[in-house]
């Protein structure tokens, strides 16, 4: 199944796309490269497009360099986003009564994680940017119907897993996000702020 027609599918029909995807053989590389990368890379285009040429603000630093710096970061929390939470989701699987498969876990990451993507085209006009993360909010309940689907979980630990599982994520990225601001925003010369007054994290 192409690209287009697995986006579309996810949104606007995913038990019955679940089910699908539950009869493909994992293939993480095919996954990340041809799925990922395409959805994730279209947002980054789109990031880039509104900070450098668009955006008007307080920022510190040249706009084509917040451009890139907002590419990088959906390009890079992309690939994090995927391989981190598939890695939580299967190390916490036995907990849970459901199938310790990290083919099967970056599937479901990869696949509940499309409205993310897709959200983030909008960030080609940074001032409706955060419409599209709220896409990301559809996200978690592709991902909570996807879990008995692909990981077998049981009804009854469904929510308990899924609960959990978000906890850890949103630690781990909480990590991550200051670690990749520390690293980035320093590189790119740019931070938030008034001239005199630069703040980066």
């Amino acid at each position: 199944m192409n690209l287009i027609d697995r986006a579309k599918n996810i949104i606007i029909s995913p038990e019955k796309e679940w089910t699908v995807i539950a009869t493909e053989t994992p293939d993480t590389g095919k996954i990340i490269t041809g799925y990922v990368l395409p959805l994730a890379g279209a947002a980054a285009l789109a990031s880039f497009i509104g900070f450098a040429f668009f955006w008007g603000g307080a920022f510190l630093g040249s706009a084509i360099n917040w451009g890139l710096y907002h590419a990088i970061i959906v390009i890079v929390s992309a690939i994090l986003s995927v391989f981190v939470s598939a890695f939580v989701i299967d190390a916490l699987a036995p907990s849970f009564g459901s199938e310790k498969n990290m083919g099967r876990s970056v599937q479901l990451v990869a696949y509940a994680f499309t409205p993310v993507w897709i959200g983030g085209l909008l960030s080609i006009i940074p001032a409706i940017a955060l419409v599209g993360s709220l896409f990301g909010l559809y996200a978690f309940y592709l991902l909570y119907i996807g879990l008995p689907k692909l990981k077998g979980t049981p009804q009854d630990k469904q929510v308990g897993y899924f609960v959990v599982s978000l906890l850890v994520i949103f630690a781990v990225y909480m990590i991550l996000g200051v670690i990749l601001q520390r690293i980035l925003m320093p590189a790119f010369g740019i931070g938030y702020g008034i001239p005199g007054i630069n703040i980066s994290y």
